[in-house]
């Protein structure tokens, strides 16, 4: 049977079995990895004050979007790790990409573990959270997370970051909630992108694995009985397989060069391409440049995930709070002098204040900072000699608190100033809860003498 004769034939026999475009599979409903235009130090630093001229925050509160979507990214790169793995023990050939994503598994499944145990239930509806774009309905510095990896290709460094996110707050001030939130939201960025280029790699196998299975029967037929091979090709057409980078590369590398019979199917392929002007090369070349891309991608997740391990947050959070930056002004340099531990209260005490009466934060640390360079000049004078009205702990935790609220020009309630006479006197409040529960007891016996009862009876009957 001569094939080069019959081709054309051949071709409108596929074309008619192919119209209405059933086999253009694409890939459109897959999610495009974290992958942005790269930027340096300097073009990330100008991007965080266009970021943050860019967000509005929603009113209210939202649903927990974040631990349903690390649930759906742990069972989605679990099942490609199980795919991966399958492929290994069956001696499939590997991509680059795929090799460096089950070689670095084991600590893939240790972020994720480390992601659920610091991401508990309700813990991102603390957080300011978008109200439009992409990240609508998500805490706004996850947003932040999203953009640091999308445009380091899943790698980011302290030191760009600290610039991004310093750049932002130029604008936007970000709260001490959402700083400290910020190594767990890189934590789940790079597991999302590690989720979209593990299902990328995971649906290119597929692909590939369909090429060969139909190469394989192609060859076989082509040995055994040629006249029939289209009849392969025919069912093949009638699968509508995806016309796809990895499907038509592993095709192509099974077929080629292996005589005119199993160029037949390859005519095909180059016929249906050129109607989306594309042709087999361009898709091999496609598929070389998205395999060195994945690889890419995943060895800089992977890295992250290792440098999210290795840094010091808490060194890390306190170089770019806004807060943390304003204290330091305290007067004689004592809160700077101060340990960690104490100088993170004075900053939750802020947070509080903050989030009590509706205040920025950085607005209730610059009221504590001011008076207490009032109270130093006054301390200078030698009009109060302790010293203590000269430092911002005086304001945030103790019984300068009261002269805080006032220049914050807040409403403190009622209840809320009884709680505090009860802190600062204990003593006498003891003492006085004492006398008045005396006082009630004896009117109580003395109501009950008069009426011609006997206090013991009375006692009884209240029992």
């Amino acid at each position: 049977m001569n094939i080069a004769r019959k081709l054309p034939g051949y071709l409108q026999q596929l074309n008619t079995w192919l119209r209405g475009g059933a086999w253009r599979r694409s890939a459109a409903g897959q999610e495009s990895p974290l992958r942005a235009e790269l930027f340096s130090a300097d073009q990330m630093e100008q991007h965080g004050r266009v970021l943050a001229a860019s967000h509005r925050l929603a009113a209210g509160r939202a649903p927990d979007q974040l631990l349903e979507r690390l649930a759906a990214n742990e069972s989605a790169l679990f099942e490609v790790s199980r795919q991966l793995t399958a492929a290994v023990t069956e001696s499939q050939r590997m991509t680059p990409a795929a090799e460096w994503l089950l070689d670095n598994f084991y600590l893939v499944e240790e972020q994720i573990r480390t992601a659920k145990r610091h991401l508990p239930r309700g813990y991102s509806r603390e957080l300011p959270r978008l109200a439009f774009g992409p990240s609508a309905g998500r805490p706004r510095v996850y947003d932040i997370a999203l953009e640091t990896v999308a445009h380091g290709d899943g790698r980011f460094d302290t030191e760009s970051l600290g610039r991004f996110v310093a750049a932002y707050q130029t604008v936007t001030a970000l709260k001490l909630g959402e700083l400290w939130a910020i190594p767990i939201m890189l934590r789940l960025a790079v597991i999302e992108n590690l989720r979209r280029v593990g299902l990328r790699i995971a649906a290119g196998r597929a692909e590939r694995n369909l090429a060969t299975m139909w190469a394989d029967r192609m060859m076989d037929t082509a040995a055994r009985d040629p006249k029939t091979l289209i009849l392969v090709i025919a069912d093949m057409a009638r699968s509508a397989p995806p016309l796809l980078s990895a499907f038509v590369a592993e095709l192509a590398r099974r077929l080629q060069g292996r005589g005119p019979a199993l160029a037949l199917p390859l005519t095909w392929i180059e016929q249906q391409l050129s109607e989306s002007g594309l042709t087999i090369e361009q898709l091999v070349q496609s598929e070389n440049q998205q395999q060195a891309a994945d690889q890419v991608s995943i060895s800089n997740s992977i890295g992250s995930l290792r440098v999210l391990g290795a840094t010091d947050w808490r060194e890390f959070v306190e170089s770019i709070s806004v807060v943390e930056q304003t204290l330091l002004a305290d007067p004689d340099g004592v809160y700077g002098r101060m340990d960690f531990a104490t100088r993170d209260r004075y900053r939750h005490a802020t947070e509080e204040i903050a989030k009590r009466y509706r205040l920025a934060e950085p607005e209730v640390a610059r009221k504590a900072v001011e008076l207490a360079h009032a109270g130093a000049a006054i301390d200078a004078a030698g009009a109060r000699p302790d010293g203590r009205a000269r430092h911002v702990g005086h304001y945030l935790i103790d019984r300068g608190l009261p002269q805080l609220e006032a220049a914050l020009d807040v409403r403190v309630s009622g209840f809320r100033a009884l709680l505090r006479a009860a802190a600062q006197f204990p003593l006498l409040i003891y003492l006085g809860a004492i006398v008045l529960i005396s006082v009630n007891l004896t009117g109580g016996l003395l109501v009950l003498v008069l009426a011609g009862a006997t206090p013991a009876a009375g006692l009884a009957g209240a029992f």
